[in-house]
Parts: C-alpha cells; sequence; structure tokens
C-alpha cells in the first residue's frame, strides 16, 4: 500500500471517528501529503471540523477544503433569519466587544466586518456563527486594532515559540514591521503550522500574521 493510500485511510478514519461529522458524504484524496476533501455536509460547522480533523492526522502537509455545505432535506432559514440569530449570539458571547462586529448575510454566506483589540475576538466571533442552521460560509473580515508600541513584537513571538514543546528555535523564523507579522521555516506537521500562527496572533500587537511555515 502506498503513503497515499495509507494517509487517505488514515484521514478517513479520523473523520469516522468525530462525533461532530457526518463523514458518509466526505471524500478523501491525498497526493504526496497533500489531502483534498471534497463531498457535503449539513452545517458549515461540520465542514470546519472536517478541515480540522484532518489537519490532526500524521503525515498530511497541506489540505484543499473543497466540500459543500447542503442543509438538510425540507430544512430552509432565509438571510434575515440567519442575520437575526446571528446578531443575537454574538450579543450574548462576553467575549465579543458588544456592537463592535456588524452582519451582512447574502445567501446564507455571512461577513463579518468591524474592529477588535485581539485575534481571539475575532476567531471568536466566527466560532459563533459557524454552527448556526443556515449559514453556507463565513468571510471574517474583521481587523484588529493597531497598537502604537510594537518594537518588540518579534522577539515576544520569538520567545513565545521557543517556550513550546513543538518548536525548534532554529526551524520557525520570525520578522514583525508594525504589527504585521512573518512566519517562515519548517514545521513537522500541519496542526504545528497551525498553532505557531495562533502563537503569533496571541501577542500584543500583532494585526496580521502571514504564515509561510513548511510542513516539512
Amino acid at each position: 500500500m502506498s503513503r497515499d493510500d495509507q494517509l487517505q485511510r488514515a484521514v478517513l478514519a479520523e473523520l469516522n471517528w468525530q462525533p461532530s461529522i457526518t463523514a458518509a458524504h466526505i471524500g478523501v484524496t491525498a497526493d504526496n501529503g497533500t489531502v483534498t476533501l471534497t463531498g457535503h455536509v449539513h452545517s458549515y460547522g461540520q465542514k470546519h471540523a472536517a478541515e480540522m480533523a484532518t489537519g490532526r492526522v500524521k503525515g498530511v502537509k497541506a489540505i484543499a477544503e473543497e466540500i459543500e455545505v447542503r442543509l438538510p432535506f425540507g430544512v430552509k432559514r432565509d438571510d434575515a433569519d440567519i442575520a437575526a440569530a446571528a446578531v443575537s449570539r454574538l450579543a450574548w458571547d462576553a467575549s465579543t466587544p458588544r456592537d463592535a462586529i456588524k452582519v451582512q448575510v447574502e445567501k446564507g454566506w455571512v461577513t463579518l466586518t468591524g474592529q477588535v483589540e485581539w485575534h481571539f475576538q475575532k476567531d471568536t466571533a466566527e466560532r459563533e456563527i459557524r454552527n448556526l442552521m443556515g449559514v453556507l460560509g463565513v468571510s471574517n473580515q474583521i481587523t484588529i486594532k493597531p497598537q502604537v508600541d510594537t518594537a518588540n513584537l518579534q522577539d515576544d513571538i520569538q520567545l513565545a515559540l521557543h517556550r513550546s514543546i513543538f518548536f525548534q528555535p532554529d526551524k520557525v523564523h520570525v520578522t514583525a514591521n508594525d504589527g504585521r507579522v512573518k512566519l517562515t521555516g519548517t514545521v513537522a506537521s500541519w496542526q504545528e503550522r497551525q498553532t505557531a500562527a495562533s502563537t503569533a496572533w496571541a501577542a500584543h500587537g500583532a494585526t496580521s500574521v502571514e504564515n509561510d511555515l513548511v510542513v516539512a
């Protein structure tokens, strides 16, 4: 059995292992470490969960996610219903600054705009919307407020990465300019690549993170 066949089977097993994912209609192919997901699921939350589960599998270097969201038969939510549910969900989330985020819905696709202090608030807002019934996709255009003092940003991120058990100091490199962060180098897995980006986003003053890390 080839490595690609083994990787395909491993990803399928991981998708079937996750109770939050209905994997019966998801197709998986593998080509030299790049996994392509196709098929359909009932919610955008499942679509995202499938991508995250795939990234946890050993040997996955990149993911091409082409899953389609199809609502269950007989279920219909118009844009006004989705928008009202999204606004209500954000209003009840304690980590989301009140009235900082605007919601627009068009044909089931939700666009989030506004400005927040931290990247985790941007992520949280998207996560709150992701599992709403009727949502076919989320475009997260929320921005991070620029900070005045970013002089130590590069060193702060590099030290945070060095504290982690995942990263070797000579493998991941950080550059930063006025809040714009770039990660280069190599990591051992797709999940480590995502963890490095999350670590960089946690730094005070980071307004964007360009993740050029290569899985090798």
